[in-house]
């Protein structure tokens, strides 16, 4: 229990770490445009205090966190230069504190607003008919 206990800990420590890697790639003018916008949307999401699947639901609510992130930050670390991502993984790792991103919080409620509108827009449609 133990070992899994400080693998996972390690785990933890590297999404970190490529999650605020990936920040500094996504601001580099010497990254390819197309890893940049990959970059930003993968740390957008990850630094975002708001989840697009709330935590509160059982399961699904930690499936974002445990499966669409690290997917996320291994297809944005393809698209950027191995040079450079070494680069930005040791100045990630001098980093003390991680940034936070309210664009990707924004990005969340308006998701979240978006798809209640929709709901009440198709309830009220069928109770209208």
């Amino acid at each position: 229990m133990n070992r899994w206990w400080t693998a996972a800990r390690a785990w933890a420590r590297t999404i970190k770490r490529d999650v605020v890697a990936l920040w500094y790639a996504a601001r580099d003018p010497r990254v390819p445009w197309y890893a940049k916008a990959v970059a930003a949307c993968v740390v957008a999401y990850a630094l975002s205090p708001i989840d697009l699947i709330p935590d509160f639901i059982p399961v699904l609510g930690y499936l974002d966190d445990l499966v669409i992130v690290p997917l996320g930050i291994i297809a944005a670390v393809k698209l950027v230069p191995h040079e450079l991502m070494a680069e930005f993984r040791e100045r990630a790792s001098r980093l003390a504190q991680r940034p936070k991103s309210y664009a990707g919080a924004a990005i969340v409620v308006a998701l979240w607003i978006s798809a209640a509108l929709l709901i009440l827009w198709l309830l009220w449609r069928r109770h209208a008919a």
